[in-house]
């Protein structure tokens, strides 16, 4: 059983950053594809970044060149860093471990429990 803790959410302004990670316990984070995706209020569940085993990644079109996923297999550890943080990335981020290679979140079989970030004006 794999199990993904977040943390590093909180409240920022307008054009800040912040830097989530996600401890990945249970098995080793080289064995799984992972991703972050997010939950605005009043919205679904969407996906947001992802990277493989070799650290290719992709990006949700409303996040790239602002956010960065990374990932250290020895420390069993993925991170998100994002900066110039909008009002829209209000939302509690998941952090997500799947075997296929994909951005659809109904492939993820392990969830974290979510971290809330807040961007106010």
């Amino acid at each position: 059983q794999v199990q993904l803790v977040e943390s590093g959410g909180g409240s920022v302004q307008t054009g800040g950053s912040l830097r989530l990670s996600c401890a990945v316990s249970g098995r080793t984070l080289s064995s799984y594809n992972v991703g972050w995706f997010r939950q605005g209020p009043g919205k679904e569940r969407e996906f947001v970044a992802r990277i493989d085993w070799s650290g290719h990644t992709t990006y949700a079109d409303s996040v790239q060149g602002r956010f960065t996923i990374s990932r250290d297999n020895a420390k069993n550890t993925l991170y998100l860093q994002m900066n110039n943080l909008k009002s829209e990335d209000t939302a509690v981020y998941y952090c997500a471990a799947s075997t296929p290679w994909t951005a659809n979140k109904n492939e993820y079989n392990y969830w974290g429990q979510g971290t809330q970030v807040t961007v106010s004006s």
